[in-house]
């Protein structure tokens, strides 16, 4: 009976712990999807990975161009002649194939872009996040987006636009109704920028 009793006692004691724990979740894609920067960033790195690909592409056309031109003169030429234009066009082959490495290649021009870009706001969106999960008391804060393990997050326990507010992005109107203790946790609305929302339940 004693045994029972402690386990009893054990078991109740670790539900408690349990449900004190308070969680939430983020959808880091619908905060980006509200950040002037993050959607100025992604704008440059299109109007780059353009530029670079069209630069790359001329470079193959001119390869074509000399490529049709040997073939239509190939049976003119003497054979030092086609030695020197076929080894012109495989080291212009040669010369794009490495700038297509270094603009689009692992640890590219553009990924070192992208880095440059993206990472300070990725660190702006995690700092935030911090600060709701401390004000708000939150043990763990889990992130809906991307290939999340969350099945069903009911939109209550939602706190992307508290991040965004921490981020000085105003969001649409909160319920006023919210029970949510954390209303007066420090989290304050700075009544930033505007931005456009997309469709989905009602977040707090």
């Amino acid at each position: 009976m004693k045994k029972l009793i402690l386990t009893l006692v054990i078991g109740l004691a670790l539900g408690f712990a349990a449900n004190a724990q308070r969680y939430a979740y983020v959808d880091t894609d619908y905060i980006l999807s509200n950040l002037q920067s993050y959607d100025d960033a992604q704008k440059e790195l299109n109007r780059l990975s353009k530029q670079w690909q069209n630069e790359i592409e001329q470079r193959y056309d001119a390869i074509d161009r000399l490529y049709k031109a040997y073939q239509a003169e190939k049976v003119l030429l003497t054979e030092e002649m086609r030695k020197q234009r076929e080894d012109e066009i495989v080291r212009k082959e040669q010369e794009a194939k490495e700038l297509q490495r270094k603009r689009f290649g692992v640890d590219g021009d553009l990924f070192q872009k992208r880095q440059e870009l993206i990472q300070p706001i990725q660190e702006e969106v995690f700092n935030a996040i911090k600060e709701v999960a401390t004000g708000g008391g939150f043990s763990v804060i889990f992130d809906k987006s991307g290939q999340s393990n969350i099945l069903y997050a009911d939109p209550r326990y939602d706190k992307s636009d508290r991040v965004l507010s921490r981020l000085g992005v105003s969001a649409r109107d909160r319920d006023q109704n919210d029970s949510d203790s954390d209303s007066d946790s420090g989290t304050r609305d700075t009544g930033g920028q505007s931005s456009p929302m997309k469709s989905g339940g009602d977040r707090k």
